[in-house]
């Protein structure tokens, strides 16, 4: 992996991120996979789109269909035909979303698999190997997903067991592959201080801001992000983890952030919700039953080249299943789009105006 900054305006900055599968322009958007796909998109779509990188995760994809599966097919690059980067979310995440069905120990988790009630234990040694052998193009450490709310003395606990979880993550990696490791420390902004302190003494290939964007207010996020983003080396890329929002990504672009990922854009385009260069619509809303405009006049993507938004309402009350395809490719185009105007703002200085134009139009 090699990582160039070409270009800086305040603490923003536009990257190229050499993987083995693909150059990646930075600040980058990984649609999520996963399950090793885009939900109801093709790979040629998600080309069309402008996806240079996706995320698909480890601990589903070692539940279904089962990581040897994957390596006798060759990789999946390979089993998902998809030939460009993937990154591996390590399964830490699910540590907070499945806490309910759950045993965390210093050893690793103990989850209750959700296709058959079986237990399944995933070590960060297990992790590490089953993103070896799906041949991701960057892993990430196994680690604990703060949740929030927590007080210090639970937060402090957490952040130092994914402190020695990062330790046999890194001492699992076995191979050349990239391996990145996650700040943790909820809203304590000298726990991610001493939790950045620990990872650097690893040398990863990239740091990321874990438990984040977990129901904490945006406020105490920014701050958190003010505080600890320039901090992060800077000569390698930092990731900002589940954060998806337009305005919530480009602060932290104007942070120093370089990669982000959500489910964002394709769960809302299934309920109906989509972004525009205006703002949000919501095409269930009736007032677009007769409007035979497209979703953007502004917007190149498939779906607006093509289709109105009276028809795509239609598809929609009618549950057919290409509404939901129709306006998945409008959303992880529009962010795609998103990211390279950001990159342009960047490199001709005009981040500022940018951050101002997406303020007045996505009013929370």
């Amino acid at each position: 992996m090699k990582f160039n900054i070409t270009k800086k305006s305040g603490n923003a900055r536009i990257g190229k991120l050499n993987l083995k599968h693909g150059i990646i322009d930075t600040p980058s958007f990984m649609t999520v996979g996963t399950y090793g796909s885009v939900k109801s998109l093709t790979n040629n779509e998600l080309l069309d789109c402008n996806a240079q990188i996706i995320l698909c995760n480890a601990y589903h994809l070692m539940l279904r269909p089962d990581q040897k599966i994957i390596e006798k097919a060759g990789g999946l690059h390979k089993f998902m035909n998809w030939n460009k980067p993937i990154l591996t979310d390590s399964g830490g995440y699910q540590v907070f979303s499945l806490s309910s069905q759950t045993k965390v120990s210093r050893d690793g988790v103990e989850f209750k698999s959700p296709l058959n009630g079986s237990k399944v234990f995933l070590s960060p040694e297990k992790s590490i190997e089953i993103q070896i052998n799906l041949g991701s193009d960057i892993m990430m450490i196994f680690d604990e997903c703060t949740p929030y709310p927590a007080n210090k003395e639970q937060a402090k606990k957490s952040m130092e067991l994914s402190l020695y979880w990062a330790e046999l993550s890194h001492k699992a990696n076995t191979s050349s592959m990239p391996l990145f490791g996650i700040v943790q420390g909820g809203m304590y902004s000298d726990l991610r201080e001493t939790s950045l302190k620990e990872l650097l003494k690893f040398n990863f290939d990239g740091y990321a801001l874990g438990g984040l964007s977990v129901g904490e207010p945006s406020a105490l996020r920014n701050d958190i992000l003010q505080k600890i983003t320039h901090k992060l080396p800077k000569d390698k890329p930092r990731y900002l983890m589940g954060v998806g929002k337009p305005k919530d990504i480009i602060y932290a672009v104007s942070q120093g952030i370089d990669m982000f990922d959500c489910v964002i854009p394709t769960r809302n385009a299934r309920n109906g919700q989509l972004f525009t260069s205006s703002g949000i619509l919501n095409i269930r809303n009736k007032q677009y039953e007769s409007d035979l405009t497209p979703i953007d006049e502004n917007c190149s993507c498939f779906t607006c080249k093509n289709y109105s938004r009276a028809y795509i309402r239609h598809l929609d009350k009618c549950n057919d299943i290409l509404a939901g395809r129709l306006m998945s490719i409008h959303n992880v185009y529009f962010y795609q789009e998103f990211m390279r105007k950001i990159r342009f703002a960047i490199e001709s200085n005009t981040l500022d105006d940018l951050i101002k134009n997406v303020e007045h139009n996505y009013i929370e």
